[in-house]
């Protein structure tokens, strides 16, 4: 019988004593009174994946395996001689997970149909059953829209809006270059403590490395930026920027320091979309969102959905520095953009 069972118990005895008669089919009546009598019955789970895997029934093996350790998880502590039955488990599940990829991809490649070869949707959804990538989904930390399609990146051609700002990244980049050399103080930490907040478990809190200077902030145009930055401020005109009293637009220019990174996070709604308008990128610049990494290039759109899992960073020798700004998702309506823009303006004004 499974080591990982523990305690003098009457289903453990019939069990036992099934066990020891060879009777399998009593064994696994035991077990499964056992389990149906008490759910979070973690011995008896791992004995009857055990009792499953000696009957070389792997997938039901792996299923009550699956079992054992989601409920371990959830327990508030597991007793340590059930621990090693636990490794077991996780032990299984990856050979098995490994072969059951083995076996699909060997079938797949008998018809013609690889990673390589295929399309790329299938070619995703191949690599995620095989489990050689994660399952990424929209997770926003405070809002969150139903029903929109879940999608890391959106490509320029998708917005006929884009040429515009492109045409002017010279513009804007020479009023980034008068910032920085005549108003360096525009620049600040991104990330900061709120004076009536905790502050944020951030590595970068306070620190220069991730530095902000911003063009739109709080819903207004920053104090002078009309004068500094004009360009600038006339390009993002033409992108169709969110605009919630207090909250939005929102815009800045946004700058990486050599040997930066930004750790993975997730944005706060998934209603909207963060661009980049890359100025000025130095070899060893990334941003990963979701499970596709995609490299800066000067002056083209990166447009990306934050509600995803996302991380950056400056793998260079010299700052990397990007125009920052957020739009509307192109597939939420009119009416819905306006009855949004009521809920983050309550939102904001709770507590007022």
């Amino acid at each position: 019988m499974a080591s990982s069972m523990t305690g003098q118990t009457p289903w453990l005895d019939q069990a036992r004593d099934a066990h020891r008669r060879g009777d399998t089919a009593a064994e696994a009546r035991a077990l499964d009174d056992a389990i149906r009598a008490d759910r979070s019955n973690i011995a008896a789970i791992l004995a009857m994946a055990e009792l499953k895997r000696r009957l070389q029934d792997d997938r039901a093996a792996g299923s009550f395996y699956r079992l054992a350790l989601g409920t371990a998880e959830q327990a508030r502590s597991v007793p340590p001689a059930l621990h090693p039955g636990l490794q077991r488990a996780e032990a299984f599940l990856a050979a098995t997970e490994r072969a059951f990829a083995d076996h699909l991809l060997g079938q797949l490649a008998k018809a013609g149909i690889d990673r390589r070869n295929a399309v790329p949707r299938v070619a995703e959804a191949l690599r995620m059953l095989a489990g050689e990538q994660p399952l990424y989904l929209q997770q926003p930390s405070m809002f969150l829209f139903p029903g929109l399609a879940q999608r890391p990146f959106f490509e320029r051609s998708d917005f006929d809006w884009v040429p515009a700002v492109e045409a002017a990244t010279d513009a804007i980049r020479a009023e980034l270059s008068a910032l920085i050399e005549k108003a360096a103080d525009r620049f600040s930490p991104y990330v900061t403590a709120s004076g009536n907040r905790p502050p944020p478990n951030n590595p970068l809190l306070d620190k220069p490395d991730w530095g902000a200077a911003w063009l739109w902030k709080d819903g207004e145009i920053a104090s002078g930026m009309q004068d500094l930055c004009p360009h600038a401020l006339a390009a993002l005109a033409a992108a169709p920027q969110p605009v919630v009293p207090g909250r939005a637009p929102l815009a800045l220019f946004s700058r990486l320091k050599p040997g930066t990174h930004i750790a993975p996070h997730h944005g706060l709604l998934n209603t909207r979309l963060i661009c980049h308008l890359p100025l000025i990128v130095p070899n060893g610049c990334s941003l990963r969102v979701g499970a596709e990494t995609r490299a800066w290039r000067e002056g083209e759109l990166m447009i990306f959905d934050d509600s995803f899992e996302h991380e950056a960073w400056n793998r260079g020798t010299s700052d990397r520095t990007v125009m920052l700004f957020e739009i509307w998702r192109p597939d939420i309506d009119t009416d819905e953009r306006a009855q949004l823009t009521r809920i983050f303006s309550a939102i904001d004004n709770y507590g007022d």
